[in-house]
């Protein structure tokens, strides 16, 4: 065969391949036996392994392609992938809609569109020009793992996507332009598909009786499965686990919610012409008793569905409504994530132990008699407080009732006291820190138990542990082990002390070589200057969380350089008073934070920060709106794309809020200004497509600057 014939040969059962496949995993329709589908498939590889030019991106045969990778590399989402709110009854459902009206401030009673809660691991697609060219995790919401090879495994999911006919476009209730749009974004553009990738009850079953005969570790459920699938290097062991994956989102490159496609169904829909498996058991309901209906069906029947499901996700059917109902917190106001009942099991409790917070509250944790619940075992269960201990009259010995609520946290749910025998022994609080053998107290209007030595071992290594915090001061690499190590060996008593390490110091430990040695260093000196929020938030006030500390910055009213003396000023003016009247600060907050800038030991580690080289910086989320609106970027909106060579990304975000402005990962109609560096992606094209100003990064730093 010439290489002609084989290029024509190739292209054919490359065609033929992806229909099967779109038929078997999309339709559920088996077109062709098993066994000839392999057949063609072989052929294409020994096409492929006489001609290697005829290879291609979307080839069947390079799914399992590529060496194993030493580490994942991050990948920053172009919008957050949330997370949801959990309701557990009608009652909470209901308390869900009615928050939605008082939000909006009028009667809002949406179509529903509920889709089964796969028990697997979240995982965002990206196809560019309709091949598909990225894979990431969910990450932390906001930046998550670079998994595509091991995504490419599994053999549902379309490594390029199918091209819908304009009947079936028509057919879904595309109007012209909308068509047009999809054509485009298939053919120069970007489309993302965010969904579930799961593994089958029969897969779990089977790999597990194969992992048995050869001695290997059992996979613990499916959930656990999908995770060392794809969170692990080797492309081939993810092909081992046959995972599927069902789309539950998509977003179009440049459109917003609602402009193209209309509703969550439509969505769905559109999801399987281009290739990729949804499921059809999702339903549209009309009202929430019609969502009721549906839970109570699903919960029925869910042992009867080939893959585990946790609960309905109920999402708002009409998109457009999406972005108005918007997010609160870190989940958005337009779904929920209605949950089937926790699953139990009874087990004793044998010791109760008392841990030690950042702040020095003492909380206890029951120690249990191993037990499985929902295919995990189970052997430590958070008490929460002694009021809990209390409530539930729990002893040591007693027989206890265990569930994972939601799936995930272990919880004392009751006591079976009718199973008592008389060896069940009171549980008391402590009365020194079992860590330090302080003083341990109580305030009236607390029920939390706290040590009250601010110098307590445990106490400091989870204080320092959060100062270094990705949300803090983002000291990469420093983790509990290595915070122990520093305090154990007396090079540190409190987090200022980091700013001090040298590299002999660090020379002189164990496992510490001069490549590890200088990274610390170097990290140290690079972080010397953080911004008032994240420092406040580093700092574990009592009660004082991320979104309180921007609050806090904001209320403090600084900008430009700051120096921690005046960062101490600035605090110390306000009483608990002034607090209050700020929106989300309660009374309990205000005194937490006072009590903070007035404490002796806290002020002595602020002075230490400061005698230590650490300086503050305001960003834009440290000045109030009025400010912000005599800025010279006030109001403007910017997208960044390309690799920019002068400062970081995080660097220029900072820079444009500083000035007012406002950075969105999409291009939109809205969008003012794009800044293009090295490799611009999409971002770019759909710029030019809508008439942006494009700004050079050299144009970007003279607006900046000027």
């Amino acid at each position: 065969m010439t290489y002609s014939e084989a290029k024509i040969r190739a292209a054919k059962l490359r065609e033929e391949i992806d229909f099967h496949r779109y038929n078997y995993h999309v339709l559920d329709r088996e077109t062709v036996a098993p066994a000839a589908l392999d057949s063609l498939k072989n052929e294409l590889f020994r096409l492929e392994r006489e001609f290697p030019t005829l290879i291609t991106p979307d080839s069947p045969t390079q799914r399992v392609a590529g060496r194993p990778l030493d580490k994942f590399s991050k990948i920053e989402h172009s919008e957050p992938m949330i997370s949801l709110f959990d309701a557990f009854s009608e009652e909470e459902m209901c308390a869900w809609e009615e928050r939605n009206d008082n939000y909006l401030g009028r009667r809002f009673r949406p179509e529903y569109y509920c889709e089964l809660k796969l028990d697997g691991l979240a995982v965002s697609l990206q196809y560019r020009q309709g091949l598909l060219v990225r894979a990431a995790t969910r990450g932390d919401g906001k930046i998550g793992e670079d998994v595509t090879n091991n995504i490419k495994t599994i053999g549902s999911l379309p490594l390029k996507l199918r091209r819908p006919t304009e009947k079936e476009l028509i057919d879904l209730g595309l109007d012209k332009a909308a068509r047009t749009k999809i054509g485009q974004l298939l053919t120069a553009g970007v489309i993302e598909i965010r969904g579930e990738a799961i593994m089958t009850k029969a897969v779990f079953e089977e790999l597990n009786k194969k992992y048995a005969r050869q001695g290997r570790p059992l996979l613990a459920n499916t959930r656990n499965g999908v995770a060392g699938s794809i969170r692990q290097l080797d492309p081939k062991i993810a092909a081992e686990r046959k995972l599927e994956f069902y789309a539950y989102d998509i977003l179009l490159d440049g459109y917003n919610r609602g402009e193209t496609i209309a509703t969550r169904a439509q969505a769905d829909k559109l999801s399987a012409l281009l290739g990729i498996k949804t499921l059809r058991q999702n339903r549209v309901s009309v009202d929430l008793t019609a969502v009721f209906a549906f839970y109570r069906a699903t919960e029925k029947n869910r042992a009867r569905l080939p893959f585990h499901i946790d609960g309905v996700v109920v999402k708002v059917n009409d998109l457009k409504m999406w972005p108005v109902l918007g997010v609160v917190g870190k989940a958005p106001r337009y779904e929920m994530a209605y949950k089937f009942s926790a699953e139990q099991a009874t087990t004793e409790v044998r010791e109760v132990v008392w841990q030690v917070g950042r702040t020095g509250a003492l909380t206890p944790t029951a120690l249990l008699e191993p037990v499985k619940v929902g295919g995990v075992t189970i052997s430590r269960s958070t008490l929460h407080n002694f009021d809990e201990i209390r409530r539930l009259d729990l002893k040591i010995n007693d027989t206890v009732i265990i569930e994972r609520s939601g799936d995930v946290i272990p919880k004392v749910l009751t006591v079976l006291k009718n199973l008592r025998t008389g060896r069940e022994r009171e549980i008391f609080p402590p009365k020194v820190c079992p860590m330090c053998g302080g003083e341990v107290i109580k305030e009236k209007d607390e029920v939390a138990y706290r040590c009250a030595d601010k110098r307590c071992y445990a106490v400091n290594l989870r204080r320092i542990g959060h100062f270094v915090s990705k949300g803090a001061a983002d000291l990469e690499g420093l983790g509990p082990k290595l915070i122990e190590q520093f305090l154990t060996s007396g090079l540190i008593k409190d987090a200022a002390d980091l700013y001090v390490l040298r590299k002999e110091d660090l020379l002189g430990l164990e496992r510490f070589a001069e490549k590890k040695a200088d990274n610390v260093i170097k990290m140290m000196a690079d972080r010397r200057v953080l911004t008032v929020e994240r420092f406040i938030y580093g700092l574990g006030i009592r009660h004082v969380g991320e979104e309180t500390a921007a609050l806090l910055a904001e209320a403090l009213r600084l900008s430009g350089k700051i120096s921690i003396p005046e960062l101490i000023r600035a605090g110390q003016k306000f009483q608990a008073d002034d607090w209050e009247k700020m929106s989300d600060i309660g009374p309990i907050v205000a005194r937490s934070i006072v009590a903070f800038w007035h404490d002796k030991h806290d002020l002595e580690l602020l002075k230490k920060f400061h005698d230590n080289g650490v300086t503050l910086r305001a960003t834009a989320s440290g000045s109030t709106a009025a400010a912000l609106a005599g800025k010279k970027l006030a109001g403007r909106v910017f997208v960044l794309t390309g690799s920019l060579s002068g400062l970081t990304r995080g660097e220029a975000k900072d820079k444009i809020k500083i000035l007012g402005g406002k950075t969105k990962e999409n291009v939109t109609r809205e969008t003012d200004y794009v800044v293009v560096g090295a490799d611009p992606g999409s971002k770019y094209e759909q710029a030019k497509k809508l008439g942006i100003k494009i700004l050079t990064e050299e144009e970007f730093l003279q607006i900046i600057k000027g």
